[in-house]
């Protein structure tokens, strides 16, 4: 099924909503000290980003994985996004498989505070991709 252009930007921002929602829940999280929950919360508010902009240029995945590979081929690659914003994006990724499935995870609260600020500027370029490209196409 293809969807419309209004039908992809109804989509998309219910994505970025939930991406805004997780990286809240990341920064209030880190306050209480629950920095596997804020590896969690990070990964997903980047995930979250990163699937609406793929749906805004029509590219289907269907895993995890999938989408961390097709970030990488259309953005990383094509130089859309650098090469520090895959990198970031595949350490999230990491992290959060960890904090979710080791029986321990830790992260010092400096460098957590770090991948907060570092993960929520990634989010919010690929908002102003999204929106370009949602302000472009209607």
């Amino acid at each position: 099924m293809t969807l419309d252009i209004s039908q992809k930007a109804i989509a998309t921002s219910l994505l970025l909503e939930k991406s805004c929602k997780n990286m809240e829940q990341a920064r209030r999280t880190a306050d209480l000290g629950y920095w596997d929950l804020v590896a969690n919360r990070l990964y997903y508010a980047v995930f979250h980003a990163v699937n609406a902009m793929l749906l805004i240029d029509g590219i289907k995945t269907g895993t995890h994985k999938g989408t961390s590979i097709q970030f990488g081929k259309s953005y990383v690659l094509t130089g859309i996004f650098d090469r520090q914003d895959g990198i970031l994006y595949s350490q999230l990724q990491t992290m959060r498989e960890k904090a979710d499935y080791q029986n321990v995870f830790t992260i010092e609260e400096e460098v957590g505070r770090k991948l907060i600020e570092s993960a929520n500027e990634l989010r919010m370029k690929i908002v102003d991709y999204v929106n370009k490209k949602l302000h472009t196409t209607s």
